[in-house]
């Protein structure tokens, strides 16, 4: 009996939701993860709207926050530094996720994971552009190769974290590219996950979205660029290494010959130009260490961070700072 009222208990969550123009769907979205989570906090982070979502929000009777620096990711990192909770439930303000799926999420946390995503299964193929699909497919692709592991639904907005997890989230990204960057944090610590179906629909008329095909295709390629950069590191610039000293010795070798030959450099620049790229293979090669050791100890540092906070499972409720 205690048990179950203490599962029925979420006045230790956050709901935290990122907004920017969303007056046409907000008040639907507060007071269904009001109902759906009785007694948790709802916290609206409004991003400089230029409607009235920030007193919709109120009205509909969450705590609301302005950022105004533009961008998704920036909205996060406030969210996350600002609040104290137990649990965190992330969620778009465009109606466009089910709230009753809340409670489930929060069920996972509780029972020891750090993240559980929201996989979206659209009951309306309105929902999705072909042109972001494909660009998730991609970006799924590269982060499944990077860590040999399904990464699920990368671009899901809709999630729940454990305080441990938030807390040792560095959140370096600005823009909408932030729900790869929760995964890669997951995946980069092995933390807990899990993954629950939910439904996903079309925005309600009247509401925009902001995201955009070519602006966001591009983005997606910069992530997928960074990722491997960041991640694999001595793989990359081994590349560049050896590259850049097979091209050397191929341009070199004519002209070390006629020099064994002859004792004279007849051919100046090729003979630059082949010293040069050695020596660009070189530094190649002393960047990647370099790049390789500054990633171990950024995870170990993240690590630190991450085992520093006690487990959800293991903390009691506790009401987040309002």
């Amino acid at each position: 009996m205690d048990k179950q009222r203490v599962d029925e208990a979420y006045d230790d969550v956050a709901v935290v939701i990122p907004c920017l123009n969303e007056s046409a769907t907000i008040s639907v979205v507060v007071s269904e993860f009001r109902e759906s989570l009785r007694g948790c906090h709802v916290y609206v982070f409004d991003n400089g709207s230029t409607d009235d979502t920030a007193g919709i929000a109120a009205i509909a009777g969450a705590s609301v926050r302005t950022v105004p620096r533009r961008g998704k990711g920036v909205v996060v990192r406030r969210m996350f530094a600002d609040l104290e909770a137990a649990v965190y439930v992330m969620v778009d303000g465009d109606h466009t996720y089910d709230a009753s799926s809340a409670k489930e999420l929060v069920r996972l946390v509780r029972e020891g994971n750090d993240m559980v995503v929201a996989r979206r299964v659209a009951s309306d193929m309105s929902a999705y552009r072909s042109g972001h699909t494909l660009g998730n497919r991609a970006l799924a692709g590269s982060v499944r190769w990077l860590f040999s592991s399904d990464p699920g639904d990368l671009l899901s907005g809709y999630r729940a974290f454990s305080s441990r997890f938030v807390k040792s989230f560095p959140a370096h990204s600005n823009g909408f590219d932030i729900e790869t960057e929760l995964s890669v944090h997951s995946l980069r610590l092995h933390t807990p996950t899990a993954h629950v179906d939910s439904a996903y629909g079309a925005r309600v008329q009247g509401s925009t979205s902001k995201l955009r095909t070519f602006r966001d295709g591009a983005r997606i390629a910069r992530t997928i660029i960074r990722l491997v950069i960041n991640e694999r590191p001595l793989a990359v610039w081994s590349a560049f290494t050896i590259l850049s000293a097979l091209i050397s010795l191929v341009l070199g070798q004519s002209v070390y010959r006629e020099f064994l030959d002859t004792g004279l450099v007849p051919r100046f620049p090729t003979a630059f130009i082949a010293g040069l790229l050695m020596m660009i293979a070189v530094v190649s090669l002393g960047i990647g260490l370099i790049s390789d050791a500054i990633r171990v100890t950024r995870l170990e540092q993240l690590t630190l961070a991450y085992l520093q906070r006690r487990a959800a499972s293991s903390q009691p409720h506790s009401v987040p700072d309002s």
